[in-house]
């Protein structure tokens, strides 16, 4: 069945401009027009602020077309318009489009299908119950109730009056430092909230808390807030950068591992031996008298600081500390078996005093955590290997069973140079796990079973010639490298001939030149062909670029990051689009776009803030 609601005349104000537009006013009259397809409105950009206006509760389900669970949705859904239609009064049952009304879905912070959302006097309230027509119509009645009110919001509102009140005084705590405007706030709201929800039920709760850091200034400046929205967990008012997921159950399922204590418990010998047999990353074992132990307490303070990195272990046995042969108030840092060899110790062994502080016990633990040559791998990479130079050296590594005996022989040799070069850090990676990489090195076709690079600071790459690998051979490497004899590797695009466009086209080989120049401001993009929010901002950076052409010493320009290497490790590229305004006099200090809507005017005034020196050529007439 399809019929049509009109809205009505007195909403909608028509001009005749002629004969001429009468067939694009039939196509606005289509889009303001309310269609009915089984019971179900059919919503979209040009109609839904109209026809919702005067409703007091209205039930929305953003779909797409191509969705399956919304397909399986429809039949259901068709009788909850059934059925809400007769109820006294009736209660409008709508669908909207999301791949079609991308204004809506984007207002309504829609990110999968279906979403349901129940509009009551114009605020949407959202609805995580089951997909079944009882339960739907049920929780719209509640809503629909003339007495019904929100409840009250879970996430406690933190201000200079109460901030050190309430986080002071919590075992640990979730804060979020906000601003009104940000994009990426709103869109954590409400996952936000719903978390804060599900962990003020728990015995005991975990709070979460929010700041209007654009309010709160002095207590954003306390806490090194530079981007919203900030994140920061604490433990009796002590902070602790929060690194965790941004949904309703990955913040849950974090903040409840979190409130569990940063090191566990071991009791047996066994469990040390199977670390050190099957392990595959750095033991951390701190030994101690018992939970009184300020050793202990100390110990305890520092692995809440490192407990993203590293899994940390104590114990009160006294067997396990004959086995180590420690006495207790030791921490003991050791490798597995595997990453053992006749050139390290076999274990490093901190004495936790009454004089020590929390950051002797950290820098024992990151000092210590890798071992002469360890296996870099894409679950360790961002964590352990971050520090440069690295030597790497790929090969098809596999520590299992039968592989182990090829994987040590090869290992062993790049062994007896790390050995004599303590100042960088050496791995051998999996050449498929890194098969990209390898191909960006230019070494995929090298023919060699054992191909080796250097991945500098900056991010510079250097790429051994394929050779037949053995010590000898790497060592030359190495010491060449050491030397400055080496000629790094830019992945990188031709260089445009043509390159006066009003967004300036940056490849790998001219990174340097335009965004690193010192007599510029840099608004750089960083972007994938591929992103749809990349395409999207296409015509407003063009826009952008146009309106600040003729500024001197400012530079627009964008950058393909898959086709091109990005020169320098402080442009960090996570996903796409990236923005970043590198000031003229602080390169290596790149200001991050963030929070903003990424339009003409949030652009813009993102760089008039930035901007170090402003001299518009004025255009004699």
């Amino acid at each position: 069945m399809l019929e049509s609601i009109r809205v009505t005349e007195s909403v909608i104000q028509e001009v005749d401009d002629g004969d001429d537009d009468e067939e694009e006013d039939d196509d606005d009259d289509d889009n303001y027009e309310v269609k009915e397809e089984n019971g179900v409105l059919v919503l979209n950009d040009a109609n839904f602020d109209i026809f919702t206006a005067d409703k007091d509760t209205v039930l929305l389900e953003f779909y797409a077309p191509w969705c399956g669970h919304c397909k399986q949705f429809a039949p259901e859904y068709e009788k909850i318009a059934k059925t809400l239609k007769e109820n006294d009064p009736p209660i409008p049952v709508a669908k909207i489009d999301a791949t079609a009304a991308t204004a809506l879905a984007s207002r309504f912070d829609v990110s999968g299908y279906p979403t349901i959302k129940i509009l009551k006097k114009g605020q949407p309230v959202d609805y995580d119950g089951s997909r079944t027509e009882d339960a739907i119509v049920a929780k719209v009645k509640e809503i629909s109730d003339p007495n019904w009110t929100p409840p009250p919001e879970a996430t406690l509102v933190l201000t200079q009056d109460n901030f050190d009140d309430v986080v002071n005084n919590a075992d640990i705590i979730l804060v979020e430092f906000y601003a009104p405007w940000c994009g990426h706030c709103k869109r954590l709201a409400p996952e936000y909230e719903k978390a804060a929800q599900e962990l003020s039920k728990r015995t005991p709760p975990i709070p979460l808390a929010k700041v209007d850091a654009t309010a709160e200034t002095e207590l954003a400046k306390k806490f090194d807030v530079t981007g919203y929205p900030t994140l920061k967990i604490f433990r009796k008012g002590k902070p602790y950068d929060y690194s965790g997921p941004r949904e309703k159950y990955g913040i849950v399922d974090y903040m409840i591992e979190q409130a569990g204590p940063p090191s566990k418990q071991i009791q047996a010998t066994k469990q040390v031996q199977e670390f050190l047999k099957d392990g595959d990353d750095v033991i951390i074992i701190g030994v101690f008298s018992g939970e009184t132990d300020e050793a202990y307490q100390l110990y305890q303070e520092a692995a809440h600081s490192l407990r993203e990195d590293y899994k940390f272990h104590h114990t009160f046995s006294n067997e396990i500390a004959k086995l180590l042969k420690v006495s207790p108030g030791k921490l003991v840092v050791m490798q597995p078996e595997k990453f053992q060899s006749k050139h390290e110790p076999k274990m490093h062994v901190l004495d936790i005093k009454h004089s020590t502080d929390e950051s002797e016990i950290k820098e024992h633990v990151v000092k210590h955590a890798l071992p002469l040559v360890g296996h870099r791998k894409p679950s360790n990479d961002a964590r352990r290997y971050a520090k440069r130079p690295l030597v790497v050296v790929y090969y098809t590594v596999d520590f299992s069973f039968d592989y182990r005996v090829a994987t040590q022989y090869w290992r062993g040799k790049v062994l007896e140079v790390a050995k004599d070069f303590p100042e960088y850090v050496f791995a051998v990676s999996d050449e498929e796990d890194y098969s990209s990489e390898i191909k960006d090195l230019g070494l995929l076709e090298s023919g060699e079973d054992v191909n080796v690079a250097i991945l500098d600071e900056g991010g510079k790459k250097y790429a051994m010639e394929p050779e037949e690998f053995d010590s000898d051979v790497l060592r030359q490497f190495v010491l060449a490298f050491k030397k400055g004899k080496l000629k790094h590797i830019v992945k990188s695009q031709p260089v445009p001939k043509n390159n006066k466009g009003p967004v300036k086209v940056v490849v790998g080989k001219t990174f340097d030149t335009i965004v690193m120049d010192p007599k510029n401001d840099v608004l750089i993009e960083f972007y994938a062909p591929w992103c749809g929010h990349c395409k999207k901002l296409e015509p407003v950076y063009t826009e952008l670029g146009k309106k600040y052409k003729n500024e001197k010493n400012l530079v627009i320009a964008k950058m393909d990051a898959t086709a091109n290497d990005v020169t320098n490790d402080h442009y960090k590229v996570e996903g796409f689009p990236t923005i970043y305004f590198a000031p003229r006099d602080k390169k290596n200090n790149p200001i991050k776009f963030e929070g903003g809507d990424r339009d003409l005017e949030h652009l813009s005034e993102f760089i008039e803030e930035h901007a170090t020196k402003r001299s518009r050529t004025k255009e004699e007439l």
